[in-house]
């Protein structure tokens, strides 16, 4: 169901993110991200002197090698575009998180490792997302490769890690008594 009709207003920022999932011919996994804010009318900046409506202001990319079992093996950084000339100068930092695992702990590693001066705000905001689409890159591949349906956890034995994380995944819904009944407490 599309939102409501708005009220008369005016286009002023655009933010725009795309995340992919890759699988490499070596067994490891490529998860990108770029992220570009622009706006609709010209403004000035101190360093880049005249930035023009739809061009970018910030402009980020990242790319996250993880094996299959979630582990960071390498992470490239880039700042195409930005605000300061010293932004770029922070994008090595983010190689600091090779050796962390996507999964509980992941923003805290971040913060950890690029938190604060360490990094940038726009490339740190990118990684939190990145361990979600680096899931939805593996797992449902892995489920696809075995013939089992993109919602089958069963085969886990053990509680799934999406339960109670969502509405459709709550404990009593229709979902878990169908894919899981063993963690289903409804009636």
């Amino acid at each position: 169901m599309p939102l409501s009709a708005p009220a008369p207003r005016a286009h002023i920022h655009t933010r725009a993110i795309s995340f992919t999932g890759f699988e490499r011919e070596d067994g490891l996994f490529d998860i990108e991200a770029h992220m570009t804010d622009t706006k609709s009318y010209t403004f000035g900046n101190d360093w880049r002197g005249q930035i023009n409506p739809g061009e970018a202001l910030h402009e980020m990319l990242v790319r996250v090698t993880v094996d299959a079992q979630f582990v960071v093996q390498q992470v490239e950084a880039s700042t195409e575009n930005s605000p300061f000339q010293m932004c770029p100068d922070i994008t090595p930092n983010y190689a600091a998180l090779v050796g962390l695992k996507m999964g509980r702990g992941w923003r805290e590693g971040i913060r950890e490792r690029v938190g604060g001066i360490a990094g940038c705000t726009h490339i740190t905001e990118l990684l939190y997302s990145m361990a979600t689409v680096a899931f939805q890159t593996i797992s449902p591949l892995r489920k696809h490769r075995n013939n089992r349906p993109d919602s089958d956890t069963s085969h886990l034995g053990k509680k799934p890690v999406v339960l109670n994380t969502c509405h459709a995944w709550a404990d009593d819904s229709p979902v878990v008594k169908a894919n899981v009944p063993a963690f289903y407490t409804g009636k």
